[in-house]
């Protein structure tokens, strides 16, 4: 393991309920690297990344993240690792009766800002670090699907986290939509963050090509030439 290393799993097997659902993990992530988490669906995806933002304890293996040791996480410090983390979903999971600005503001109340001169800065600058500096007066219904995932990665990118997880991010959207949204996230990998992001899009893999680590019944294979 180096040094710089933001996620170490050493021998995890994780579980959902009592069924085995990945066995005899083994890898690690660096500061900026971009990593693919590719498989079927059922195979796994989902469930490591929430072991790693802490919905899954972890109870076999060695594991950490950002600092935080993921076997030892307790309850009470699940908030505190996800402000070091941008979690994005497929499906957006915007807050639908409030603005745009309004959703990131709301987080970043929740995460302990209270300055609202600082609150309303760091609003614009994500907004416009994702290219909707214009949209922060609008609901998440006038926005299009895109406009909508870039305001879920703006969200992502409030308390400037060190790991960026993305689940399926382009699932919901058209191509040319799925290209800018990834292009999105490469810059943002080249500013010295972690991404790590599962997805079925093989073209996309292709047109932005980064490691991958590849699940298949059970076990994670590590498909980057190192």
């Amino acid at each position: 393991m180096t040094t710089e290393s933001i996620i170490s799993l050493e021998n995890v097997s994780i579980f959902q309920q009592k069924n085995l659902i990945l066995n005899n993990v083994d890898f690690s992530v660096n500061k900026g690297e971009f990593v693919y988490l590719i498989g079927k669906t059922g195979s796994g995806k989902s469930s490591l990344l929430k072991v790693l933002y802490g919905d899954i304890k972890l109870t076999q293996g060695e594991g950490s993240i950002a600092g935080y040791n993921l076997r030892k996480l307790k309850n009470k410090e699940v908030p505190f690792l996800r402000r070091k983390l941008g979690i994005v979903f497929q499906d957006f999971q915007l807050l639908s009766d409030r603005t745009a600005k309004d959703n990131l503001e709301f987080v970043l109340k929740a995460t302990g800002w209270k300055d609202k001169t600082k609150i309303n800065e760091r609003i614009t600058e994500v907004l416009t670090k994702v290219g909707i500096g214009t949209k922060g007066f609008k609901m998440p219904h006038e926005l299009s699907g895109g406009e909508q995932q870039r305001l879920a990665i703006a969200r992502a990118l409030l308390n400037d986290p060190d790991v960026i997880l993305a689940d399926e991010p382009s699932g919901n959207l058209d191509p040319e939509t799925s290209n800018e949204i990834m292009a999105l996230f490469f810059e943002i990998s080249k500013s010295g963050r972690a991404v790590v992001m599962a997805t079925h899009n093989y073209s996309l893999i292709e047109k932005y090509p980064a490691r991958i680590i590849k699940f298949e019944q059970g076990k994670v294979f590590d498909q980057s030439q190192n």
